[in-house]
């Protein structure tokens, strides 16, 4: 039996619908942006392993500090207990962060750096005498997670629609992208005025799988400005644009207006193991402190702050600060821009959005059409038989590669891009790929 075969036997996979999925292929070794099957067939990992991966699979940096992490401790309850690690990290991301950055609380993926989130800011007004102000307010096409708090602050959607009847209920506003920013600002103003507002919770400037859609630095912090006049918490989600994928170390850095909470994971151990953090500024913290023990954060994790995590995320982190880093992110910002240049306003493209190391190309198959519900797994055996790893979010196709990813590479990943145009174009003929493919 193949090892395709006895996942099948086994496990359950996500997202997936298991009567009707394909096996999974099964990858056995990872190497710089390639991930290498069990039959030796090599994929370019074009998203980072689902936006995690910064610096290459199986990195001899971050594998060696796991490895000296794992023979000294592995793991101790967080609990009235700290290791050198945690304090390390911690130390090292605040003077990175936004100033107003004051203290840093440990989960384990993303999902639950936003619960942390949000119960802080729910817990924070309760503290504070103000416990009907537990409304927040996200965008439209948001996506914050799968757990509980994290659905009902995303957008309402197939996959969430077993669980509407028990997510809370939370204020919608129009993403502001260039040429809406006003009709944005008057649903906030609008809402602004309500006394039940605790919260505006976002994705900085780039909304993941909405489609990669963007929005600009400027208007957000007008939205924060506001936000914070009346004393609403603001929350930044950076699970996926921390560590670099928007051009700066964080999103937030473009930002005149600073959130008070911020949340963080994927990149945040370079992809090796899972972890999440939310940080929050000092007058949050201090809300908390009391001579009664139930003002406390009552939230903890088993594996919170594990220490071989800690180690990844610290070895992660020295990499991402590296000079080469920096060039490495510049030169893929660059090669991206080029490509946009090349392929925008060609038939068969409805839009394409970059920034950073982001690129998002909005293909049109004709509106109306029932090809446009297939296209998204067309899109994505055409990645498969050219040996490229994508995950198309119905008719937009994203690349995120990992920051080491070489020029030839990004043009194996763009002639992929340019042949999912000649499939929407009823398959037109195309040249040969690139050599690479034959390494």
């Amino acid at each position: 039996m193949s090892l395709a075969e006895r996942d099948h036997a086994v496990l359950w996979h996500p997202y997936t619908q298991m009567q009707t999925a394909p096996l999974p292929i099964p990858i056995v070794q990872g190497e710089a942006s390639w991930l290498i099957a069990e039959d030796g067939t090599r994929y370019l990992d074009g998203i980072s392993s689902w936006w995690v991966n910064l610096h290459g699979h199986a990195h001899p940096h971050i594998a060696a500090r796991v490895g000296e992490q794992l023979r000294t401790l592995e793991h101790v309850l967080f609990a009235g207990f700290t290791h050198p690690a945690a304090v390390e990290l911690a130390e090292q991301l605040l003077t990175l962060l936004p100033t107003n950055q004051a203290r840093v609380f440990y989960s384990d993926n993303g999902s639950t750096a936003v619960e942390v989130a949000l119960k802080m800011v729910l817990q924070y007004f309760h503290n504070l005498g103000q416990p009907e102000r537990r409304t927040f307010l996200c965008f439209q096409n948001s996506y914050h997670g799968d757990t509980f708090g994290a659905m009902a602050v995303s957008s309402r959607g197939a996959f969430t629609q077993p669980f509407w009847p028990l997510l809370f209920d939370v204020e919608f506003l129009d993403v502001p992208v260039p040429g809406h920013e006003a009709k944005t600002l008057a649903q906030l103003d609008a809402l602004l005025q309500r006394p039940d507002v605790a919260g505006f919770i976002f994705e900085p400037l780039v909304l993941g799988t909405a489609g990669m859609v963007m929005y600009e630095p400027e208007i957000l912090s007008e939205m924060l400005r506001r936000c914070h006049q009346h004393g609403i918490l603001a929350i930044s989600d950076e699970v996926m644009t921390g560590f670099g994928r928007t051009g700066p170390l964080f999103a937030s850095e473009l930002l005149s207006e600073q959130p008070d909470i911020m949340c963080f994971s994927k990149g945040l151990t370079g992809g090796t193991l899972a972890m999440g953090l939310t940080t929050c500024s000092a007058p949050i913290y201090e809300a908390f402190l009391s001579q009664d023990k139930m003002r406390a954060l009552f939230h903890g994790h088993s594996y919170t702050a594990n220490p071989v995590a800690c180690a990844a995320a610290l070895a992660s982190l020295e990499l991402t600060r590296a000079e080469l880093c920096t060039e490495q992110r510049q030169r893929i910002a660059r090669a991206h821009a080029a490509f946009c240049h090349e392929i925008e306003g060609q038939p068969g493209i409805r839009a394409v959005r970059h920034r950073g190391t982001i690129l998002a190309v909005e293909y049109d198959p004709g509106e109306g059409t029932s090809y446009f519900s297939r296209l998204r797994d067309a899109f994505y055996q055409l990645a498969l038989d050219h040996h490229v790893v994508l995950r198309p979010l119905g008719n937009v196709v994203y690349l995120l590669p990992p920051y080491c990813t070489t020029d030839a590479e990004l043009e194996l990943l763009y002639t992929v891009l340019r042949r999912m145009r000649e499939l929407v174009l009823d398959f037109t003929p195309a040249p040969n790929l690139p050599e690479i493919l034959h390494d």
